[in-house]
């Protein structure tokens, strides 16, 4: 991936994934901080106290979503930098330009991506 239209395209990716790199910080920030402020009071009627135990796990949920999403976003930027950005963590095939569009983050390509879905391939990153 050296030629000027390549290189334009990877420079495109990472300026994407630098700006997702700093939205999902921003946001899972913001949902941590909301855990904390959201505190349980112990006046609450038995209806109130689901609704907010409710609550607490959705925001745990979008916590931990965030974290493992912005986990592969530094991986991808890591990748970029070493020059294995594009290739399979898996296979070492070179994933194709419309899932990297789609999914500038994606680790695999979508044929061990699937493999990994069915259960048939361990995912690397969640084992680490």
């Amino acid at each position: 991936m050296t030629s000027p239209s390549n290189n334009h395209k990877l420079r495109r990716f990472e300026d994407y994934l630098r700006r997702h790199e700093r939205q999902l910080e921003h946001t899972v920030l913001a949902t941590v901080e909301q855990g904390r402020q959201a505190v349980a009071e112990d006046t609450l009627d038995v209806a109130d106290q689901a609704v907010f135990s409710y609550q607490k796990e959705m925001l745990f949920t979008q916590g931990t979503e965030g974290h493992s999403q912005l986990g592969l976003v530094r991986l991808a930027l890591e990748r970029l930098h070493d020059g294995s950005y594009g290739q399979c963590l898996h296979c070492g095939q070179t994933i194709g330009d419309k899932r990297l569009e789609a999914l500038p983050w994606t680790p695999y390509c979508i044929a061990c991506q699937e493999k990994i879905e069915n259960g048939e391939l361990d995912d690397q990153l969640r084992a680490a």
